[in-house]
């Protein structure tokens, strides 16, 4: 499987990058240390608790990596997160509204790192 065939099956956006890091060798690299970058796990830790200031952190983070990775509906999903802790605005969800986004947030992550596992296992 190629980088290319990677995102076409984890629903990246491979030109954004291939924008960014322009080489595949580098692709390769850096999506593969997403699960290890611990990114979802701290956002993921943060859900539990409801801290707005860890919540609004840890997505902000998750939003840039993915960005940056072609991510995008990650990084969307991540971008909600942000806006609703950033600081100095209101909230608009609930917490119960906020956690079905952590959920499928969280089920998006899985799907995306288990394509890079199998993508990974095949190189």
């Amino acid at each position: 499987m190629t980088v290319q065939e990677l995102y076409a099956k984890i629903g990246g956006n491979y030109e954004q990058a291939q924008k960014i890091m322009k080489l595949d060798k580098l692709i390769d690299r850096y999506v593969r240390k997403l699960a290890a970058s611990g990114t979802y796990e701290k956002l993921a830790e943060a859900g539990k608790d409801m801290d707005a200031t860890l919540l609004f952190e840890a997505a902000h983070a998750m939003k840039g990596v993915c960005a940056n990775l072609g991510l995008d509906a990650l990084s969307r999903a991540a971008a909600e997160i942000t806006e609703e802790f950033r600081p100095g605005s209101a909230r608009k969800m609930t917490d119960a509204e906020v956690r079905k986004k952590l959920d499928a947030l969280g089920e998006m992550y899985q799907r995306t790192i288990k394509g890079i596992e199998e993508y990974a296992a095949e190189a």
